[in-house]
């Protein structure tokens, strides 16, 4: 299969690599710079250092040569530039399949990837979401993984799971597309959360609470918008959960020491150097969930701590001095 993987990120450039094993891929980078490196070190430098880049896989110098001919673009570009990706994806050729991998909503819309790529590409186009708990650097290195392939259309899913499906990286796939972008945005929010929660030495008895509540947040939101219960107990749910809430790998866990440690958000990030999705996505869920009228205590939290200056002290014992009832999702 011949795949196009945009955007040379961390998490694009490590899925170019371990599709490579198997695939015809091309990765396509709108930075020059970080272009010329690949093509002369074999090697993404600036956001995934230390990993060699396959002989086979071809390095996209220009949009519309890197999409031309593609049985499948995977668009690995962060939330912020997906809209954008999308548009110039629809004005240089002709409909191919879509699988996405950001995680969240977007900014002052609320909206997730799905309803995107509708809105830019069309209803019809055959597209889903690859998502789950996964780590690019681990990807990278062919560690054993399970992730989920989440579309509509549950036979283009099954299609897509097997042509990239390996012994090392298990794909599964369900029809639940909107409860997989559901765990997968708002997990990054809990990953804050529990950031903030380890940063002031609450313990782990504190950070299984936390999580566990946290998960029925996931749910009680994505139920709401059509999301399927079971989906929130599986890789796209509570699987991506763990992981990003415990892996010291997770950028948004280490967002949530930073802020526990006092520091500024806008600091924070500059020190990051990558983005974490579950910054803005805080706001939006916060927003959403406000308009739906659906209670999450947690995400609200963690909105008023990045977003309204709350100390995080002060958020997290208003979080514990609520009154206690039955426990339900």
């Amino acid at each position: 299969m011949r795949l196009t993987v945009l955007a040379a990120g961390a998490w694009g450039t490590a899925l170019a690599i371990a599709f490579s094993a198997k695939h015809r891929v091309t990765l396509w980078t709108r930075e020059s710079d970080v272009t010329q490196e690949m093509l002369s070190l074999r090697e993404n430098r600036r956001f995934l250092p230390g990993f060699p880049l396959p002989a086979n896989l071809q390095i996209g110098t220009a949009f519309e040569a890197a999409v031309d001919g593609a049985d499948l673009v995977m668009v690995a570009a962060p939330l912020a530039g997906f809209r954008a990706t999308l548009q110039r994806l629809r004005e240089s050729c002709q409909p191919v399949p879509v699988i996405w991998v950001c995680k969240g909503l977007e900014a002052g819309t609320a909206k997730f990837p799905h309803q995107i790529v509708a809105e830019e590409l069309g209803a019809d186009v055959c597209s889903g979401v690859l998502t789950g708990p996964s780590f690019a650097e681990e990807v990278a290195k062919g560690l054993p993984m399970a992730i989920t392939l989440a579309s509509r259309d549950v036979e283009f899913a099954r299609r897509m799971a097997r042509e990239l499906h390996s012994p090392r990286m298990r794909i599964y796939a369900n029809e639940d597309l909107i409860g997989a972008e559901v765990g997968g945005a708002v997990k990054n929010v809990m990953a804050i959360a529990t950031g903030i929660c380890d940063g002031l030495g609450f313990g782990l008895n504190a950070r299984a609470a936390l999580m566990t509540r946290g998960l029925a947040e996931i749910a009680r939101l994505g139920v709401a918008l059509g999301g399927q219960p079971g989906t929130f107990l599986g890789l796209a749910g509570m699987g991506d959960l763990v992981l990003t809430c415990t892996g010291d790998l997770s950028r948004n866990r280490r967002v949530g020491l930073a802020l526990a440690a006092g520091k500024k958000l806008p600091e924070i990030l500059a020190e990051l150097g990558h983005v974490a999705e579950g910054v803005g996505t805080a706001r939006e869920v916060a927003r959403l969930a406000a308009e739906l009228g659906i209670e999450m205590p947690i995400t609200q939290a963690v909105e008023a701590i990045l977003y309204r200056d709350e100390p995080a002290v002060l958020a997290v014992e208003k979080l514990l001095s609520r009154d206690p009832r039955d426990e339900a999702l």
